[in-house]
Parts: structure tokens; C-alpha cells; sequence
């Protein structure tokens, strides 16, 4: 185990990211296949139920319509289902936290991400693009909104708000066409939703606290996008109603 977590796979898979940007060739790789069952953990006393725990597994997996073959999430209230099948989150971020938490060991998966990618900025994801990953279609539909469980896999309760406060959240998939997956494959873009709304457009969104002006135009745009959940669409009309009154 070298320094911070970082193994001899983990650069090797660096090396590799770096060789295929220079060759031009790839959007985004699939470093990594995430999947854990729900386990009860303590935490401040109390048993919890969660499904945060994921581990790195080998060979290609089913990826279906609500999860992956291996997969499950503990609350079906705020975690999984249609709009959140696959949760994914960039090797690049990990360098991020790597400086952030310099005493903790950071393998892939422990941001409880199903698909750990190779480099991606949310500025450059949009919502409703659909992406084809091994033999899957996969369509983009939300960013990740972090529960205090973040908290209780890193044992940390200040993780959540650092978490949100980074921006760095990743972002949810809905699956369009089930298929299997593995790592090593690419994630190509195979259709571009036209009102070009990134992930991180509507975590900015989340965070305001005004919604007059270009805000608005922001929120009334994403709620064009046919991939967002129609819980965030929800929000959007709840947040723009007061200017409409005054409009």
C-alpha cells in the first residue's frame, strides 16, 4: 500500500488515462464497477441501514434497469429506482479528496459510486444526454444530493456538508437499455439533449436562494429537460411561483 491510499492499480490506471488523452481517443472510461448490498452499522448508538458500501467487482455485470446485478439500495425512499439506477463519480475527484483527507485510504467505490469513471467536470455533463457503456444505453438525469450515510461511510458527519460544499457530486443514470458492463469500457455520448443544461447548473440552482432574473431562465430551461426527475421539476415551480406572482 503506497502513500494516501494510493496502490500500484491506481497508477497504473493514472498512466492509462493519460495515454488515452493523448491519443484523443476517449470521452470517458469506466474505470471501475461498484455494487454492495444493504448492511446494518451503528452510528451515534443506532442501527442503520445502509446500502453506501461499495466494493470494486471483476468481470462484466448486468446492468438493468433498476440497479446493477450485485446492487442494492437500504431507502428506496430518496436512493435508487428509475431516475437513479447507477450513480457515477470520477477517479479525477478522488485526487481532489486525496488532498483533502491526506489520512484516509480512499479505494474506489467509497463514495458509494457504482461506476467510478476515468475524468469528468459536472460543467461538462449535461442532463438528458444518453451515453452508450458496454452493451447498455444509459441516459443522465440528476446530480447527487448527499444524505447524512456519506457521513457514517467515512465516519465523518462534517463529510456531507464538505461533500455539497465541493461541487464535486457526481451525478445519476437512468438506464435506457439494459446490457452489460465492465471495466475498461468506454461511456460514448450517442445523443445530445438540446436545451444543454450541465449537472452543475442545477446544484447551483439548489444552492441559491434567489430565483429572479437569469436564475429563473436557468430553472425554467432544466425544467425542459425530459431526463429530470419530475421531483426537481417540482422544486423549480415551487422556487419560480413567488416571481410569477409578481410578474
Amino acid at each position: 500500500m503506497g502513500q494516501l491510499g494510493v496502490t500500484p492499480l491506481y497508477c497504473r490506471i493514472r498512466r492509462g488515462i493519460v495515454d488515452a488523452k493523448e491519443e484523443g481517443g476517449i470521452h470517458m472510461k469506466l474505470m471501475s464497477v461498484n455494487v454492495g448490498l444493504p448492511r446494518e452499522v451503528m452510528w451515534h448508538g443506532t442501527s442503520v441501514t445502509t446500502g453506501i458500501f461499495k466494493e470494486p467487482v471483476e468481470g462484466r455485470v448486468a446492468l438493468r434497469t433498476l440497479n446493477l446485478d450485485g446492487d442494492r439500495q437500504a431507502d428506496l425512499s430518496v436512493h435508487g429506482g428509475r431516475y437513479k439506477a447507477v450513480y457515477c463519480y470520477p477517479l479525477t475527484h478522488y485526487d481532489y479528496w486525496k488532498k483533502e483527507l491526506p489520512d484516509r485510504e480512499l479505494p474506489m467505490g467509497m463514495f458509494g459510486e457504482n461506476l467510478t469513471l476515468d475524468d469528468f467536470a459536472e460543467e461538462s455533463i449535461y442532463l438528458g444526454d444518453r451515453y452508450s457503456v458496454g452493451s447498455a444505453e444509459v441516459v443522465v438525469t440528476q446530480p447527487r444530493l448527499p444524505c447524512y450515510k456519506l457521513g457514517i461511510r467515512f465516519e465523518d458527519d462534517h463529510m456531507v456538508k464538505r461533500f455539497f460544499a465541493s461541487r464535486r457530486t457526481g451525478f445519476y443514470l437512468a438506464v435506457t437499455k439494459e446490457g452489460e458492463v465492465g471495466a475498461g469500457d468506454e461511456m460514448k455520448l450517442v445523443h445530445s439533449d438540446p436545451n444543454r443544461v450541465p449537472v452543475s447548473e442545477i446544484m447551483r440552482l439548489y444552492a441559491e436562494k434567489q430565483y429572479g432574473g437569469a436564475n429563473a431562465e436557468a430553472a425554467q430551461r432544466a425544467m425542459l429537460v425530459e431526463a429530470l426527475p419530475e421531483s426537481w421539476k417540482g422544486y423549480f415551480r415551487e422556487r419560480l411561483e413567488p416571481h410569477a406572482d409578481r410578474g
